[in-house]
């Protein structure tokens, strides 16, 4: 079965990131033949990058950078809730994508975002730190208005909102299956070259 990641990206107090991953949660956890899970960088608590080698190199020492890249590597796509803070994603969120390497590789991605435009900038932000990463991040998004989609700092989202997660949820399953087979076909490939 597909497993997708919800990640919340906002680890500050009263952010907005939880009520919204969670009402994300609440939508994908009735779709059928994928399992949803809701993964909060607040309990993971990571400090800033302290990894002496690349992430690419994938020789994680610490025992809090192995445990999150279990973790990462446990699903096949991933769903980020962010907030835009100054044009771009929360610090933890990078912080925590930085973390380690080819636990992201060929696996799909989307967005819901916050923000008082929608959050629409911190995505575009998300796009090209994850294209490195060989992540594919799928077009269809929910960006969610601080102005129109929350009432006295509580999520209210609209029904349009509503209706634009089908098909982000329909995006991002089936391009996270397919990268499956390319994830499954490249690790035949390392062990014939092992051979």
């Amino acid at each position: 079965m597909t497993k997708i990641a919800i990640i919340i990206g906002s680890t500050r107090p009263g952010r907005n990131g939880e009520s919204v991953a969670r009402w994300v949660f609440e939508h994908a956890s009735q779709r059928d033949g994928v399992e949803y899970e809701l993964v909060d960088l607040l309990e993971w608590n990571l400090p800033h990058l302290d990894e002496a080698l690349p992430a690419a190199m994938g020789q994680y020492a610490g025992e809090h950078t192995k445990a999150w890249a279990a973790k990462i590597a446990e699903f096949d796509g991933y769903l980020f809730v962010t907030p835009e803070y100054n044009h771009s994603t929360s610090g933890a969120l990078k912080n925590a994508i930085d973390y380690v390497g080819a636990e992201w590789y060929n696996k799909a991605a989307g967005f819901v975002s916050y923000g008082v435009y929608g959050g629409a900038r911190a995505v575009e932000h998300l796009r090209l730190v994850l294209s490195q990463l060989q992540v594919a991040t799928v077009s269809a998004f929910v960006g969610l208005s601080l102005a129109h989609d929350f009432e006295n700092w509580q999520l209210k989202p609209t029904a349009q909102q509503e209706a634009a997660l089908t098909p982000l949820f329909d995006q991002l399953e089936s391009w996270s299956a397919a990268l499956a087979g390319v994830r499954a076909a490249e690790a035949d490939t390392e062990e014939e070259a092992a051979a």
